[in-house]
């Protein structure tokens, strides 16, 4: 048992690292090739903190653990809000004027009835996977479309986000450096999930845990590690725009991107608890959140210390009734 717990923990983190080394060597090549740092920080660098959830999901779906796949992307939501944004505000209030989080924050609920919507019939059909992708790629152009027409209009692009994101791309590589790179994250990034799923899968039966379960905590708590990080840096840095861009976006790539390859890979029925418990959950903290980001001074909406503390406290009491239901 201490075997597979010491091989939990270093697989969880080659995966969150060959995750970085891989969106580095994406990021570094693309810039080589000419893309501009606005794309690079709004597709690539926001992808990369969803890449380990993507790969886990993909991996437990292969192996059929369709429901740690679920779980993953469904307790990742959760721990990216209740968790990763209230230790973020618990350190720094956030004072959030982004007209592109403003824009995202009604997206994210609505993405997450879908989700909602899609499980409540307790199947994931290849179809209903379908619908979630072709909605990500809409997604992922629509506000591509939309930044770059602002940028080619002579106002300029004076959003806090992105240019918060485009400062963030980091300095590229020589080509030869950024392949080496890519090519180390493809290869680990797999491996490691591999080793993950293997380990987390032994755990829970060992423990009497559902896979679903295990995917809903450990590992989703170990993949939202890289959102975690990232909030942390872009509040030292006072990118709080870009703290919760990043928690939003996560969350949408997690249902449009993460939850449906479940259903690509492996379609079929779901643990009544997935779609009853665990989304309803996720739905009811990120109508929470909706709750929390009005304010009365116009122009920005602010999440304090005090908010944090209430998400951090759905965080725990998600986690006891995980545990004791």
């Amino acid at each position: 048992m201490l075997e597979q717990i010491i091989i939990l923990f270093i697989a969880l983190a080659v995966l969150v690292w060959s995750a970085d080394k891989f969106v580095f060597g994406a990021s570094s090549l693309a810039s080589n090739l000419g893309v501009s740092p606005m794309v690079i920080g709004l597709t690539i660098v926001a992808m990369g903190s969803s890449a380990p959830e993507m790969m886990v999901a993909a991996t437990a779906s292969l192996q059929g653990n369709t429901d740690t796949a679920i779980g993953n992307a469904i307790g990742s939501n959760i721990t990216n809000i209740a968790l990763v944004l209230g230790i973020t505000a618990l350190f720094q209030p956030l004072s959030v004027s982004s007209n592109t989080v403003k824009r995202e924050l009604p997206l994210i609920l609505g993405v997450t009835v879908l989700a909602c919507i899609v499980l409540y019939n307790l199947y994931f059909s290849f179809a209903e996977g379908l619908l979630l992708i072709a909605l990500f790629f809409t997604y992922i152009f629509g506000l591509l479309i939309i930044t770059l027409r602002k940028r080619k209009s002579n106002q300029g692009i004076d959003d806090p986000m992105v240019i918060e994101a485009e400062q963030d791309v980091p300095e590229p590589v020589n080509i030869s450096r950024s392949v080496i790179w890519l090519i180390v994250g493809m290869i680990l990034l797999p491996v490691s999930a591999s080793f993950l799923v293997d380990s987390a899968t032994f755990i829970a039966k060992a423990f009497g845990i559902s896979d679903l379960v295990i995917g809903l905590t450990i590992i989703a708590i170990g993949t939202s590690l890289p959102e975690l990080a990232a909030s942390l840096v872009s509040i030292w840095k006072k990118e709080d725009d870009l703290a919760m861009g990043n928690i939003i976006g996560s969350n949408i790539f997690n249902i449009l991107a993460v939850l449906p390859i479940a259903a690509l890979i492996q379609p079929g029925e779901l643990d009544p608890l997935a779609a009853y418990r665990d989304s309803m959950y996720m739905l009811a903290v990120t109508i929470f959140l909706f709750i929390l980001c009005f304010s009365r001074k116009k122009g920005f909406f602010r999440i304090t210390r005090f908010k944090g503390a209430l998400l951090l406290l759905c965080f725990i009491a998600y986690q006891a009734l995980l545990f004791t239901s």
